[in-house]
């Protein structure tokens, strides 16, 4: 070998690799993802999310202070209504007392100057169906009349202080018309965080759980089939053409492939949700000893980076955070 053919050079003690990294991971683009669920006295454990659970509003306050003094870069707030406020159009989720705009407002009240509060665009868990929008008459998703209750989710949560809108029901035309509707009121400076590769994957499974999902069947009339790669580029255009001011692909480590592709062509920052299922698998094996729980975790994490994500949602965010510190 010659001189010039010795790349271990460069790997050879912690303080060169970390010269020469070539992808950071840093705390700022970490954002977690947290549950607020209504009625509840104390936090509830979710059980297939071991170290997640569904928040009341006064430890919803205190764990988004700790992620912010982590330095993480963001939260995303879902909503958990009593199973007896569903119904078929979701209406508590433009309530402006339903448990998401409650929580949005405690969010923005405790941590709202220091981070970047979302709130989940979506009606899936506020529908007694458990599909992300209004059905039709033959019992498939009406498109249009979904959308409609998106601009008035999408204007509830933005008085509740959300300073992003996770416009994640894969239905058409969702990202122009939420911002239409939000420039009509006086909300532009309101930013949408567009879910533009959203795909019907087998890892949402504990997500289910952790909102008490009343779903029935499928969504794969709506969210993307796993076979399909360019058909995500098509929906990443026309996003971006309706006004998204990021963009996401969801799952993240099954769509690399996807992620890279989205990261490749988008001219606004790229998210990539790393889903309940990620977590599960992660967590199971640590717990089992089959696998070293940190470092998986950043490896993951990294991955996700690598492949093009400028931020990244994850439910390890703020323990994440702190290891990163």
């Amino acid at each position: 070998m010659t001189g010039m053919d010795r790349p271990r050079r460069l790997r050879r003690t912690p303080a060169l690799r970390r010269l020469v990294a070539e992808t950071t991971l840093q705390p700022r683009q970490l954002v977690l993802p947290m549950f607020v669920a209504d009625g509840l006295d104390e936090p509830r454990a979710i059980g297939s999310m071991p170290g997640v659970v569904q928040h009341t509003l006064d430890s919803l306050r205190k764990a988004a202070a700790d992620a912010v003094t982590a330095g993480v870069g963001g939260i995303m707030l879902f909503g958990v209504p009593r199973p007896e406020d569903k119904d078929a159009v979701g209406s508590v989720a433009s309530d402006p007392e339903g448990i998401l705009n409650r929580g949005l407002r405690a969010l923005a009240g405790e941590v709202g100057d220091a981070t970047v509060v979302m709130a989940d665009t979506c009606l899936d868990e506020f529908t007694d169906h458990g599909h992300c929008g209004v059905l039709a008459a033959d019992g498939g998703v009406d498109n249009d009349a979904s959308v409609d209750r998106y601009v008035q989710m999408a204007l509830a949560q933005a008085e509740a202080g959300a300073d992003l809108l996770g416009a994640s029901g894969m239905m058409d035309g969702q990202v122009g018309a939420i911002r239409r509707g939000l420039d009509a009121v006086g909300r532009t400076d309101t930013g949408i965080l567009a879910y533009s590769a959203k795909y019907a994957s087998a890892f949402y499974g504990p997500f289910r759980e952790a909102v008490g999902s009343s779903l029935v069947g499928d969504r794969r009339t709506y969210q993307q089939d796993p076979a399909n790669r360019r058909e995500s580029v098509r929906e990443l255009e026309l996003d971006l053409a309706e006004g998204a001011d990021i963009v996401m692909v969801k799952p993240a480590l099954s769509y690399l492939d996807i992620l890279r592709d989205v990261a490749d062509r988008s001219s606004v920052p790229v998210a990539a949700y790393q889903i309940s299922g990620e977590y599960a698998m992660i967590t199971a094996a640590a717990e089992r000893g089959w696998i070293d729980r940190r470092g998986a975790v950043v490896e993951s994490l990294l991955g996700i980076r690598r492949a093009g994500a400028d931020i990244v949602l994850t439910y390890w965010a703020t323990e994440a955070a702190h290891w990163l510190a």
